[in-house]
């Protein structure tokens, strides 16, 4: 049975495995410009299967790097790579003190581009206007979900139409007839046109468990991060409400607020303590009453011209399968080395998913600073994890090993291509603000 060279790819010349790209049979010969292999098993799409007999020990390569070692006394050559017989494994990783270069992509054609943003007095342009609400602890969560079903619906934001419409429909069913039978659900309806306030994208409740409880330094890093939330340029401004009693206190949190913003925030910052309140009700009363006068408000502001240089860009992983290292990830990664090329910042995210991937990190870096923050911060949460009797070779779900990432190198180093190939900048621990244009 003779298959087309596309049916499998070698990411690297130096991988001694080769990606299924469709489902391939037992017994299938596989035609590559390294050889031919006849399957020993199906590999499904997404899965490798090793190019050379291998004993056990040995290191298994891709993307250049290695991503695993052979656990049992051998592979062969045309055997699927599994969980049975493949384990994680990394190679080790330092500062070189070499000089990256870096060949920017042609941004010539987008380099007068604009896009319409809110223009926040900070000098910071966001691309939608939210009104975040965030409790000081978790204890006023429940205060702000009645605020949520209050407002929702009364301005226009409510999603969740169609299946209240779904569920009273088969209700009425089982009121008339005893049984409930299938029915199909209505078109969602379009929200939009309902909006009391256009040029508000929606309202945002920042619900958590933190704030009291804990130790003081959890309800630091809390206050930091909804202090992180209330600077977003997303955000046209905040209703807080607090217990009173909490760790983290409303005076803490405004100064991180400030802080943040070097003094000079300006976005509306309405607090209502419950303890101070005449009782439950008035404080929920007084909080929907004024924020919605201060939403009036922020509705004024409209969209206007800004450069692509201001933006600031997360990229992420989320459902990652065999497949993401090679399409969708460096897709992204081409567009975050653009965005670049064009003045603006791109945050890659989740430290365990660059096991694997530090040296090609470390090599991007622009200093040694910024490559040993780095390295600490990759072996302070690779610590975390062991201390509670896990790893960052635990990383790998089992969605994910069942489409083709067997170890979290072969996740992160797929993971990492969503970052482009631009000089790392800046190095950032949790909650630590992006300054730096890269």
């Amino acid at each position: 049975m003779s298959q087309q060279p596309n049916m499998v790819l070698q990411i690297h010349p130096d991988d001694n495995v080769l990606v299924a790209l469709v489902d391939l049979p037992q017994g299938a010969m596989i035609h590559h410009t390294s050889g031919t292999y006849t399957l020993l098993e199906a590999v499904p799409s997404k899965h490798k299967f090793f190019m050379h007999h291998l004993p056990q020990g040995s290191e298994i390569k891709m993307y250049g790097v290695t991503v695993g070692k052979v656990v049992t006394n051998f592979v062969q050559r045309g055997e699927r790579m599994t969980v049975d017989n493949t384990k994680h494994a990394a190679d080790p990783y330092q500062y070189k003190a070499t000089s990256y270069q870096w060949q920017p992509p042609d941004v010539s054609a987008f380099k007068h581009r604009t896009f319409n943003g809110y223009h926040r007095s900070n000098g910071t342009v966001g691309t939608a206007n939210y009104w975040i609400f965030m409790p000081t602890v978790f204890c006023e969560n429940r205060n702000l979900d009645v605020i949520k079903e209050a407002l929702h619906r009364s301005l226009g934001y409510a999603v969740t139409d169609k299946y209240e419409q779904y569920a009273h429909t088969l209700v009425q069913q089982y009121e008339a007839t005893g049984a409930f039978e299938i029915e199909e659900i209505t078109a969602v309806p379009d929200n939009a046109k309902k909006r009391l306030f256009n040029n508000i994208d929606g309202i945002k409740f920042l619900n958590h468990n933190g704030g009291c409880g804990g130790t003081r330094q959890d309800a630091i890093t809390l206050g930091r991060l909804l202090a992180a939330y209330a600077n977003h340029p997303n955000v046209a401004g905040v209703t807080i409400l607090s217990l009173g009693c909490q760790h983290l206190q409303v005076a803490s949190l405004i100064d991180e607020i400030h802080a943040r913003s070097n003094g000079s925030y300006d976005r509306p910052l309405l607090v209502f303590e419950q303890q101070q309140a005449k009782s439950e009700t008035d404080l929920i009363k007084d909080a929907i009453q004024h924020t919605l006068q201060h939403l009036a408000v922020a509705n004024q502001q409209e969209r206007k011209p800004a450069p692509l240089s201001e933006l600031c860009i997360g990229v992420k992983c989320g459902g990652s399968d065999g497949f993401s290292g090679i399409s969708a990830n460096p897709a992204v990664g081409h567009t975050a080395d653009m965005l670049i090329a064009l003045g603006g910042k791109v945050l890659l995210a989740e430290f365990p998913e660059l096991c694997g991937a530090e040296q090609q990190i470390l090599d991007r870096c622009v200093n040694e600073s910024v490559a040993h923050k780095f390295i600490q911060l990759m072996e302070a949460y690779d610590a975390q994890a062991h201390a509670v009797g896990s790893g960052f070779f635990m990383n790998p779900s089992p969605g994910n090993i069942k489409d083709g990432l067997i170890t979290d190198a072969i996740k992160s180093t797929g993971a990492c291509k969503k970052g482009g190939t631009a000089p790392v900048v800046d190095v950032l621990d949790y909650t630590e603000p992006a300054t730096k244009p890269g």
